[in-house]
């Protein structure tokens, strides 16, 4: 069963457009991931599905039922914000117990659920404790134990992890991933992290500046962006684009960067049904360079080392050829230096083709 319907979702303020016509569905049970950069609209969103902003046009559906003239207190939903937002003078018991008393629900059973989630997140000892008195991880703990005592039908959390260190971070993503899998509710859950995206997502939508640039399985994302936005948000390092003119023979096709040549002969007939004009864009995500210390193949590059950058399981490669930097990354065992005269190859079973003025990929 759908649990979240979002049509034609579009949101001002002023004249300024936050969403413009955000469309998707989150199936029953399903990690949903709203990923984009600050100001893309991921907040927006998950407050207009809430209720707390009322959309301009367009519909929100909760299990089949249009909620846009719904109050928020009977949209069935539970948020989680950055600021977690916990009392700060009560008890971890109060504070999940505070909505319950809200609608009534009787105190055996709101004493009931209060102890039986704080046992699943491991905070039952917390229970008579200030939020003031707990670590960063215990608080994030209380705020989403809060969520889960309500049951509600769907879960918003907007950026949640935001203000926990990175080892903190992983271990919540964990958390919650065990939790999606034995709550079974939808979770709808914004980021500008692409490794929490990556990581957490059943299917995720990379937004941008309020508009939709894709959404899929995280695995799709990866290979196969649809546009340079989503190319360029997925990854760590990011892709590396050249630009770049489509020179075509009879026999051969390369991508022009002024100061070396791309073949790209036997994608000629997608790049040419495909394109709009002749300058091309190159993608390459670092993990798919090679780098030699000798020259390989006819269509080896050479390369000089800019700098390195050793992160233990691997090193960042930043490069120049020919004037244009790229980043490779190479083993931890790969011995280099400033200066030094490298080869690189790209992997054309993993390169990216992109119409450098709509900025679709082609390949």
């Amino acid at each position: 069963m759908v649990a979240v319907r979002v049509e034609n979702l579009t949101k001002r303020f002023r004249d300024e457009t936050a969403l413009d016509k955000v469309t998707f569905k989150v199936e029953d049970g399903e990690f949903f991931v709203l990923l984009g950069r600050p100001g893309a609209g991921k907040t927006t969103t998950l407050r207009t599905i809430a209720g707390l902003e009322k959309p301009d046009e367009g519909e929100i559906y909760i299990k089949d039922q249009l909620v846009n003239d719904v109050l928020p207190s009977e949209r069935n939903i539970a948020m989680i914000f950055q600021n977690l937002a916990l009392y700060p003078s009560w008890t971890v018991y109060d504070n999940m117990a505070f909505t319950m008393k809200i609608h009534k629900v009787p105190k055996e059973e709101i004493n009931q659920r209060i102890h039986e989630v704080a046992k699943t997140l491991g905070i039952d000892y917390l229970l008579d404790r200030t939020p003031a008195t707990l670590s960063g991880g215990e608080r994030q703990r209380v705020a989403i134990g809060r969520a889960l005592v309500r049951r509600p039908s769907v879960f918003l959390m907007d950026e949640p992890l935001g203000p926990l260190d990175a080892l903190l971070r992983l271990n919540m993503r964990t958390e919650l991933k065990r939790l999606k899998a034995e709550l079974g509710q939808a979770i709808i859950y914004s980021t500008p992290d692409q490794l929490e995206a990556m990581s957490m997502a059943d299917h995720l939508a990379v937004i941008h500046k309020g508009v939709i640039k894709q959404i899929d399985d995280p695995e799709t994302i990866y290979n196969k962006p649809k546009n340079r936005y989503v190319a360029s948000m997925i990854g760590s390092p990011a892709m590396n684009f050249l630009e770049g003119t489509f020179e075509a023979t009879d026999t051969e096709s390369y991508l022009n960067c002024s100061t070396f040549k791309v073949n790209l002969t036997k994608f000629k007939e997608p790049i040419e049904r495909g394109s709009t004009s002749s300058e091309l864009t190159f993608g390459i995500r670092p993990e798919h360079i090679k780098v030699n210390h000798e020259k390989i193949s006819p269509d080896s590059f050479e390369a000089n080392v800019i700098m390195e950058e050793p992160l233990g399981s691997e090193t960042i490669l930043h490069l120049n050829i020919n004037k244009e930097l790229v980043k490779a990354i190479v083993p931890p065992t790969f011995q280099t230096k400033y200066g030094e005269k490298l080869w690189i190859d790209f992997d054309m079973n993993r390169m990216h083709v992109l119409d450098a003025k709509t900025e679709k990929v082609i390949i």
